[in-house]
């Protein structure tokens, strides 16, 4: 039955929605639509506002590098042969197809919220490899039960260590990357976002129940089982002969002991320093990612299994490169004509201190939707967001995760990041969306149930 409804809400959301970067499109020009008729400014000046290399469409270079980064150093660390082989040893415990699902969720929803790329690439690993496993042991179970599960480290990851709000206003140089020139707003330490009580309720509880509504999913029989095992790669079965030199450096830990063993100084730093507090307290993008290339160069031993990972992981980046651009541009235009600050004032005369939370989170969940990105979903709503929370009285940080736990729970009905885990696992998206739906539905109750306690 959960599965059925599932298929029900998701079917029209996969029969009307175009592609993402088609989405981005229309969202500029409806932008620039809105903006020409609900402000005074001329139309060849919001098209030097969507243009600004300061404000519009380049504003986000580097904040879409951070991203990529996140998704490439999270692939390479979750495809090293240390973690692929735990992921499979790991795989042959579940003994029941309910426990399979448990057990997938439970790995991929932990892995995502230290690192959202770990946890999508990992998730879809022992998804796979679970189900390789089960169909082995002749066990019954419904493979896109599983997948579904590997999916779940992207419906935690905003309340993690990558997750790109509360990252992006942990400095002052992080909130001058996204937000735009003007807007006043204070550091916010990740001890008031990620490792608020609040946060560590609504992402505990998640991680409890997702896995939990994953495992009542699984059918007791007449399933469909795992797909079987194709080929090695071609990279992996590359046994063209080097010259000595080549082989030294590609082949052996040499570089990459080097390069690890020089981040590991700054690590050591960073995170224990001889006075004051950890690093972990001032965590930005360029940490985590710093830290994931450090990992990610030990556990693969040579240059060329990491490169192999990365090249992999880089092909799930297109959809940063080129609609983070265009986010840029529709939140430049936005802020400079004055349509955000009329957003955020009609939001803010609206909702009252007690209501602001929740609508934001309802109302990101829907963003999302269109805009399937953490990032560029927190450039275009993020100055809103905060505008809006002054205006209600509400406390920032709660106003940051209010937005970032909407983003994250309608990734369950955006199968734009799937895309990765779909390849791995040789599943569709149609095959899981009705299953992660549910599963959202059961996270949307919690969250908001969450931010109306606290």
């Amino acid at each position: 039955m959960l599965a059925r409804l599932g298929d029900r809400i998701s079917a029209g959301f996969r029969a009307t929605a175009p592609d993402p970067f088609v989405i981005a499109v229309l969202l500029t020009g409806l932008t620039f639509l809105l903006a020409l008729l609900r402000t005074d400014m001329p139309a060849r000046e919001l098209v030097s506002a969507w243009a600004s290399p300061d404000s519009g469409v380049w504003k986000f270079l580097g904040f879409a590098m951070q991203m990529c980064l996140i998704l490439v150093t999270g692939h390479a660390l979750a495809a090293s042969k240390p973690v692929a082989a735990g992921l499979r040893k790991l795989a042959d415990v579940p003994r029941t197809g309910a426990q399979a699902a448990a057990l997938v969720g439970i790995t991929a929803a932990s892995l995502g919220a230290i690192n959202w790329g770990l946890g999508l690439i990992a998730g879809a690993i022992i998804a796979r490899d679970a189900g390789r496993s089960l169909t082995r042991r002749n066990i019954e179970h419904h493979y896109p039960v599983l997948v579904a599960a590997g999916y779940l480290g992207l419906m935690v990851w905003h309340g993690g260590f990558s997750g790109t709000a509360p990252l992006k206003v942990s400095t002052a140089t992080a909130i001058a990357d996204v937000l735009p020139d003007g807007t006043v707003m204070e550091p916010i330490s990740i001890y008031d976002t990620v490792l608020s009580p609040m946060n560590i309720v609504v992402t505990g509880g998640l991680l409890v129940l997702a896995p939990i509504v994953m495992a009542l999913m699984m059918p007791k029989s007449g399933g469909q089982r795992a797909p079987e095992p194709t080929e090695p790669s071609k990279a992996e079965n590359d046994s063209t002969p080097k010259p000595m030199l080549p082989r030294l450096l590609e082949d052996t830990p040499i570089i990459n002991i080097l390069l690890a063993g020089l981040i590991a100084v700054w690590a050591i730093g960073f995170y224990f320093p001889k006075s004051g507090d950890s690093g972990i307290t001032r965590l930005s993008p360029n940490e985590v990612n710093l830290t994931m290339l450090m990992l990610g160069l030990v556990l693969h031993g040579s240059p060329r299994s990491f490169i192999v990972a990365v090249e992999d992981g880089a092909r799930g980046c297109a959809g940063i490169i080129i609609q983070f651009p265009l986010y840029a541009g529709i939140m430049g235009m936005m802020h400079t004509s004055g349509l955000t600050a009329q957003i955020a004032e009609a939001i803010g005369s609206t909702a009252n201190s007690t209501t602001l939370a929740p609508l934001t989170c309802i109302s990101a969940g829907i963003v999302n939707l269109f805009v399937p990105s953490g990032g560029g979903q927190w450039g275009v709503q993020g100055p809103i967001v905060v505008e809006s929370a002054i205006a209600a009285g509400v406390p920032l940080p709660k106003a940051v995760m209010a937005l970032a736990y909407g983003d994250q729970l309608t990734n369950m009905l955006q199968p734009f990041w799937a895309l990765p885990l779909l390849a791995i696992t040789g599943a569709k998206a149609r095959e899981i969306v009705g299953y992660t739906a549910i599963v959202m539905i059961f996270g949307l109750i919690w969250t908001l149930g969450c931010l109306l306690v606290f």
